[in-house]
């Protein structure tokens, strides 16, 4: 007997060195690792409605950080963002700028039968289609906040809501500006859009300085961002349109 454990004594320990027997333990060992885990998520599959309805019902946090020095505070998990009170400048800011985004728009639609002139109808389309998505901001921003989108008092289209006439935006060309464009054809019609949108630019960049320069305004991150935006590009665009201008008078002295 004794000799029995003498020998099993020296199997175990030829077993415990051999690297064949360290490789199958290892093998064993990561099978059994596999293998509980796969046992732990098909429990976890099959868990009741109600483990499976608590964990979906588990409330998210709310952290507000706290100022410069200060620790953060939790709040209550139903706690919503809200979105900072509206300078009654920023609105009509906004709202002047549909007025007057929405000239430039009519003024662009007339271009396709109008004229021929392939780099203005290029110009067009691009003054059309950013002109026309910055109008759909605008009228999201204002909606947000509970703003009205329109100038004019319900119901008085001429009037504004204070009960005076409606004045132009600057830059806005009066009617008889309009009406002369939409008579005119050619090289004629594509003088008179380009002087005139040149000036429409030119009170746009007005609407954008007034804004910056009046206290308390431009302090909404959506309303600074965009205003910028507008004052860069239409500066751009002016740039084309005088380029383009210039290039009209040598073809009139021919």
């Amino acid at each position: 007997m004794r000799l029995f454990n003498v020998q099993n004594r020296s199997l175990q320990s030829k077993l415990r060195f051999s690297p064949a027997f360290r490789v199958l333990s290892s093998l064993f060992f990561i099978f059994a690792a596999a293998t509980d885990t796969f046992c732990i998520m098909a429990y976890a599959g099959q868990a009741g409605p109600a483990a499976r309805e608590h964990q979906s019902e588990v409330a998210p946090v709310v952290v507000q950080p706290g100022a410069p020095g200060e620790p953060t505070r939790r709040l209550p998990s139903s706690t919503t963002a809200k979105l900072p009170p509206a300078s009654p400048a920023d609105a009509e800011f906004m709202r002047g700028m549909i007025m007057h985004h929405a000239q430039a728009v009519e003024m662009t639609a007339l271009i396709t039968s109008h004229t021929e002139n392939r780099d203005l109808r290029l110009l067009g389309a691009r003054i059309s289609n950013s002109q026309t998505d910055e109008i759909k901001f605008m009228k999201r921003w204002l909606t947000a906040r509970g703003e009205p989108i329109s100038m004019a008092m319900p119901g008085m289209p001429d009037m504004d809501r204070s009960g005076r006439p409606i004045a132009l935006m600057p830059g806005m060309l009066t009617p008889e500006q309009m009406e002369a464009l939409r008579k005119a054809k050619g090289a004629e019609f594509d003088h008179l859009f380009l002087t005139g949108m040149i000036q429409h630019h030119n009170g746009a960049l007005i609407m954008v300085k007034d804004l910056f320069d009046t206290a308390g305004t431009g302090q909404d991150a959506e309303v600074f961002d965009f205003a910028n935006d507008a004052d860069n590009t239409q500066r751009a665009e002016i740039r084309i349109m005088q380029t383009m201008l210039e290039k009209e008078a040598p073809e009139e002295r021919r």
